[in-house]
């Protein structure tokens, strides 16, 4: 459980950056703040810097921590939910139903979940809700796949042939009955999920396919990238956040893990 709890150590203190954002670094992150290309700890009231245009890092990299956790919890909220919904109606109609939906998931699994959201975002334009819908879209087939596995081996269990009985509809024994006892396999895939949404999220927003109203980790690497010689710290701050974010899921992700495989 060591590595459980270092990752939710981090996660935890991610959260709560995100959460008191505002009074961490009041004020709005996007404002010119002081002068431009101020190097760390060369200022008081920039601990972190500036960028090339005034304005204050370590304010960008605090309320960047939202947009980041925001989207990618979201967004492998949604993909989980579609993933057991499209696997438990798979898995328990079987049949035709079945044969339909498991092409369907394989035509998503076809093309790449980064090409998809960027595909997605190029025609509905960029924003938060968007951003959810495109990273969701192409992150929801492994989940519609063990769904899928464990309720065509839950299907022909006693209890639910003794909802059959009882005179419950299919899909009331589906979801009240399968689905929460498929769903355990199905929620460990949570951590690979929210990885995924992070790093896809920072992508699209390093090539400017993020929310343009709001900093993200992602667009202040891509800004600092313009003057990396001169200023390296401009993205190496956001980039080593990004990385010990990625690092804090995947930990939490193998402790769940390492949990699921000791239990008899």
């Amino acid at each position: 459980m060591s590595s459980f709890r270092i990752g939710a150590a981090l996660l935890l203190l991610l959260v709560l950056m995100a959460l008191f954002a505002p009074v961490i670094a009041p004020g709005d992150p996007l404002a010119i703040s002081g002068q431009a290309m101020l190097r760390p700890f060369e200022s008081e009231a920039h601990v972190l810097g500036t960028d090339r245009l005034g304005r204050d890092v370590f304010a960008g990299l605090v309320h960047g921590t939202r947009t980041t956790l925001l989207v990618a919890f979201f967004s492998a909220a949604a993909a989980l939910i579609i993933g057991s919904i499209v696997g438990t109606v798979s898995g328990f109609l079987g049949g035709i139903t079945d044969i339909v939906l498991m092409r369907i998931t394989e035509a998503f699994q076809t093309v790449p979940g980064f090409l998809l959201a960027l595909a997605t975002i190029s025609v509905t334009g960029p924003s938060v809700p968007t951003l959810v819908l495109a990273i969701s879209l192409g992150n929801w087939t492994q989940a519609a796949r063990v769904t899928r596995a464990e309720v065509l081996s839950l299907r022909e269990r006693d209890f639910v042939a003794a909802a059959r009985t009882l005179g419950m509809r299919p899909f009331e024994i589906a979801f009240r009955e399968i689905l929460p006892n498929a769903f355990g396999p199905t929620a460990s895939l949570a951590a690979i999920s929210v990885a995924t949404a992070i790093l896809i999220e920072a992508a699209l927003s390093f090539l400017g396919f993020g929310d343009p109203n709001r900093v993200t980790w992602g667009s202040m690497i891509a800004e600092g990238r313009t003057v990396l010689r001169a200023a390296p710290y401009l993205s190496i701050v956001p980039g080593i956040a990004l990385v010990v974010t990625v690092l804090g899921v995947h930990l939490i992700g193998r402790g769940l893990s390492r949990t699921e495989r000791l239990q008899p």
